[in-house]
Order: structure tokens, then C-alpha cells, then sequence
């Protein structure tokens, strides 16, 4: 991806680009939908799946193993497991998205040990997997799709995939084969097999809920204020932009049209972009099955 916006240009509008405070009305709203998120995933885990000896996929599912095994509770390692990634996410997407995701692990943390003895929902292996991953993936997406994220998986996998010469998907792909694959050998096969089935009832749920999101989007904006969207995306998200011609075929006008790809953590933050400079832009998002050249590695986020 070229990036259009010289260092010198940068420097200028660096502090024109920086962060805006959000609204109480944001923050209570994000916070409440974050909550309400890792509330739904603890549900899911401590009320279907745990109780079944049924694992879920990424650092959950070896928290759940660790919990097995030691027979300390549960939240301690989904805490403890995710914490890292909080730092990674920091520097990697930015602030906002590291403090929603610390923020909602410590509310699964919680929210696990508070449900740890509660009985389970059901003792039919089937119901509790289908079920439990259906709860489990509206919780996630509910959580992705307001700028947050539960399991540090999908971060380890963007920083990965800069090294390595696999796809993000790819990446969570293999370690999560690998993790479910392990549940055979903690619980039983069969156990496994239904990890399996959850993991994927959770992983179709979650697209419904975050709207088909994928590993990657292309983005196209079409805005008078390209100047400050531009800025503000090289900046907060650190990616590179193009722009390309266009013309209206209405009103005849000459438009700069931005064109960028991202990630699927990052979609709400551009969204949060584009209203802040110009609530009536035209924004257009759709999915990539793969990216390839170009520059579309990150810049480093001051």
C-alpha cells in the first residue's frame, strides 16, 4: 500500500491527529457493551462448557486445561494468559483498543470465578456445546464489535504474521487445531471432538454478530475533509492510504477517494475516524481473502 503522506506532512498534522477524548455517553455505552460481552463468554464457559469438560479455542481453551490440571479457578489464568497481549495491543493497535481489552478480560477474570459454582446448564455433551459455543460467540463478537477483544490469540497472530509467511486466519488456525487437538489428551477424545464443535458454533456465531468480519477489509472513503480522515488513520491506526480520482457522475465534481486495508480489530476505531471528521462521508467496507505486497504492515503508533 503507497503511502501518499510525506514525513514532513506527518510531522505537521501530528497533533491536529491526535486521540479525542470520548463522550461519557461513549465510554458508558463501550463499557456496558464490553461487560455485557464478557459476561456472555463466562456464561457460556463456566455454565455449558467447563461444567462438560468441553474447551474452547485460543488462551481460553489452555486456561481451561490449566484450571483442570491444577484445579485453580479458571479467571486466574484467562487473566494471567491474556495479560501479555495487553502490552502487545498497546503498542500494535493502539490505546483504546488495549484499555477496552484489559477491561474486559478482568471482567471475564471476574465474572468466572463469581459463576465457577454454579451448577450446569445441562449434562447432555451435545446441547452444552452447541449452545455454549453460541453464547460464547455473541459474547466475543459483541466485544470485537465494540472495539475490544477477549483472548489474546488473534493479537499474537497479527504480530506473527509480520515474521512469518502465513495469513493472520492461518496462524489462529494452526494454534487452535493445536489447542483443541490437546483436550484429548487432558480429558478424552470424544471431549475433543466436541471442542471441536463448539469452537466452530462459536467462530459462525461470532461472524453473525460482528457482521461477516474478516482478518482483513478494504476501505474506501469518499469525503470533503480527506485531508483530516487520512491524517487521522496514518496517525491513530497507523496505516498507509491511497488516493485515488474520481469524478461524480451526478454533479460532475472532482473527488479524492481514500482507499486503505485493515485489520478486523480495527474496523470500529476507523469507523470512530470517519464520524469524528465527517459524519456524512460515504464509507464503503468489504472483506479481503488475501493481502499480498504493497505496504501493508503497520507504522509504529507514538
Amino acid at each position: 500500500m503507497s503511502d501518499i503522506i510525506s514525513h514532513h506532512a506527518a510531522e505537521a498534522v501530528q497533533k491536529k491527529a491526535q486521540h479525542k477524548r470520548l463522550t461519557m455517553r461513549q465510554i458508558i455505552q463501550r463499557a456496558f457493551l464490553i461487560t455485557l460481552g464478557a459476561i456472555l463468554m463466562s456464561i457460556g464457559l463456566e455454565i455449558f462448557l467447563v461444567p462438560n469438560n468441553v474447551i474452547d479455542g485460543g488462551i481460553t481453551g489452555i486456561s481451561i486445561m490449566l484450571s483442570y490440571t491444577t484445579g485453580l479457578k479458571l479467571g486466574i489464568f484467562i487473566f494471567l494468559l491474556n495479560l501479555p497481549f495487553f502490552f502487545i495491543g498497546y503498542k500494535q493497535i493502539g490505546k483504546t483498543f488495549a484499555i477496552s481489552t484489559l477491561y474486559g478480560i478482568i471482567i471475564l477474570s471476574i465474572s468466572t470465578t463469581l459463576l465457577h459454582h454454579v451448577s450446569a446448564f445441562t449434562q447432555d455433551i451435545l446441547l452444552a456445546s452447541i449452545f455454549g459455543g453460541m453464547i460464547l460467540g455473541v459474547g466475543i463478537g459483541i466485544v470485537i464489535r465494540y472495539g475490544g477483544s477477549l483472548d489474546g490469540t488473534e493479537i499474537m497472530a497479527i504480530l506473527a504474521s509480520k515474521k512469518l509467511p502465513f495469513s493472520v486466519g492461518e496462524i489462529v488456525m494452526f494454534f487452535n487445531i493445536f489447542i483443541l487437538g490437546s483436550a484429548g489428551f487432558v480429558f478424552s477424545w470424544d471431549r475433543a471432538m466436541y471442542s471441536i464443535l463448539a469452537y466452530f458454533v462459536a467462530y459462525k456465531t461470532m461472524d453473525v454478530v460482528i457482521a461477516g468480519l474478516d482478518e482483513s477489509k478494504f476501505v474506501w472513503i469518499i469525503s470533503d475533509n480527506f485531508h483530516d480522515i487520512s491524517d487521522a488513520i496514518l496517525h491513530r491506526l497507523g496505516r498507509g492510504v491511497t488516493y485515488l480520482t474520481g469524478e461524480g457522475a451526478y454533479s460532475g465534481d472532482d473527488k479524492k477517494v481514500i482507499f486503505c486495508v485493515i485489520n478486523r480489530l480495527e474496523e470500529a476505531k476507523l469507523k470512530d475516524i470517519v464520524k469524528e471528521y465527517d459524519p456524512s462521508a460515504f464509507l464503503a467496507v468489504g472483506d479481503i481473502a488475501e493481502v499480498r505486497g504493497g505496504r501493508f504492515k503497520k507504522k509504529d503508533i507514538h
